[in-house]
């Protein structure tokens, strides 16, 4: 299974680009990032058997177990990959927003997309902690 991250706007040489990379790192399945522009820019086509996520302030506030859970689902259903959709300075287009099998939320705060993104790749790291039992993720 592929996660793909696809995010408007440049992360550059950052701190927010080093916790991305450094969670990537960790996750040991198939990650692919995408970079589009802030406006513009077409996200690539989607293979068949493919799941879309986007991170929007309005979404589903999950726990990370039950994030965990959903990945985890859709792996055992032969889901082959898992996008996820994070929007620039403007949020996601509303043709993103409809093309969502799941939105989410970290909470209900808005945060920059460059945070997000890094806070993304954690919670992939820890669902995938959780569903190989590794005890990075202590639930309490």
């Amino acid at each position: 299974m592929t996660l793909h991250i696809i995010a408007r706007g440049k992360i550059g040489r950052s701190p927010e680009a080093e916790l991305v990379d450094r969670y990537v790192q960790r996750i040991g399945w198939d990650v692919k990032m995408t970079e589009l522009p802030d406006t513009g820019g077409k996200v690539p086509p989607a293979p068949p058997v493919t799941k879309i996520v986007t991170l929007d302030e309005k979404g589903r506030q999950l726990g990370s177990v039950e994030l965990a859970r959903q990945i985890g689902d859709w792996r055992d259903q032969g889901i082959r990959e898992i996008r996820f959709l994070i929007g620039a300075t403007n949020g996601l287009t509303a043709e993103e927003r409809a093309s969502a099998d799941l939105s989410i939320a970290f909470g209900n705060a808005t945060w920059p997309h460059l945070m997000v993104r890094a806070m993304l790749a954690e919670q992939l790291w820890r669902a995938r902690s959780i569903l190989a039992n590794h005890p990075y993720h202590r639930e309490g």
